[in-house]
C-alpha cells in the first residue's frame, strides 16, 4: 500500500525564490514541490502538494488528510508562530505530522522560537533549507514502516 503525504506550505512561501533570499535561499516553491516530488517516489510515497496564504484553506486541507489517511509535511510559515487553530486541526491526525522549517527559527526573531506545531508534531526539521522537505519525507516513510 502506497501512503500519500500532504505536503502543506503557508503563508509567503509561494515568494520563495523572490523573497528575503539570504533567510531562505534561491530556490522557489516549484523546485521544493520537486524536491518532494522525487523523494517521495523514492521513498515509496505519493505526495499531494498545496499552498495557502490563508488559514482556513490550510485548515481544510489538514481535515481532508484526517478523512483521508494521509500523513503531513508542513511548513506553515508564520502561522507556526500564531496558530492554535492549525495546531488543534493538525492534533486530530492520527498520521505522522513532520514539521519543516527553511531556516533556523531559533536562530532569529524571538516570536519565532515558539511553534504551537511543534506541539503535535512527531517531529521538527529546522535550518536545513529546502533539503528538509526531503529529511521529511524520510522520516514520514520511517515512521509508517513502523507501523
Amino acid at each position: 500500500m502506497t501512503h500519500t503525504v500532504l505536503v502543506l506550505n503557508g503563508p509567503n512561501l509561494n515568494l520563495l525564490g523572490n523573497r528575503d533570499m539570504g533567510v531562505y535561499g534561491t530556490a522557489t516553491l516549484a523546485d521544493v514541490e520537486k524536491l518532494c516530488a522525487d523523494e517521495a517516489e523514492a521513498v515509496g510515497l505519493k505526495v499531494e502538494l498545496f499552498q495557502s496564504n490563508h488559514e482556513g484553506e490550510l485548515i481544510d486541507r489538514i481535515h481532508d488528510a484526517f478523512a483521508d489517511g494521509h500523513a503531513v509535511v508542513a511548513n506553515l510559515g508564520a502561522y507556526t508562530h500564531t496558530s492554535v487553530a492549525i495546531m488543534d486541526a493538525l492534533a486530530v491526525l492520527t498520521t505522522p505530522v513532520v514539521e519543516v522549517h527553511i531556516s533556523n527559527i531559533h536562530a532569529r526573531e524571538d516570536f519565532r522560537h515558539h511553534s504551537y506545531v511543534s506541539v503535535v508534531a512527531d517531529a521538527v526539521i529546522v535550518g536545513a533549507g529546502i533539503h528538509g522537505y526531503a529529511l521529511a519525507l524520510r522520516h514520514v516513510a520511517h515512521l509508517l514502516a513502523q507501523r
